[in-house]
């Protein structure tokens, strides 16, 4: 049977920063660089498909609305 060998991120990145630097590559972006960018950029996506679909505000942004109107008027509010 073959024996099945994993790497852990770092060391798949350390390989591919050693192949990038052999052929004369940009070497690749260090592992969780841009994750948190990728996370927010999804958010965003996901708010502006609700918006398009028609659904309600949820989260901070009806919070802040609901901070923002008065009572009484809260029901009123376009998107909420």
């Amino acid at each position: 049977m073959d024996e099945v060998i994993a790497m852990s991120v770092h060391q798949q990145y350390a390989l591919d920063t050693y192949r990038a630097a052999q052929r004369g590559e940009p070497a690749p972006p260090a592992p969780g660089l841009h994750d948190w960018a990728a996370v927010r950029e999804l958010r965003d996506y996901r708010r502006f498909e609700a918006v398009l679909a028609g659904r309600p505000a949820r989260g901070r942004i009806r919070l802040a609305l609901a901070r923002l109107l008065p009572a009484g008027r809260r029901h009123r509010a376009a998107g909420c």
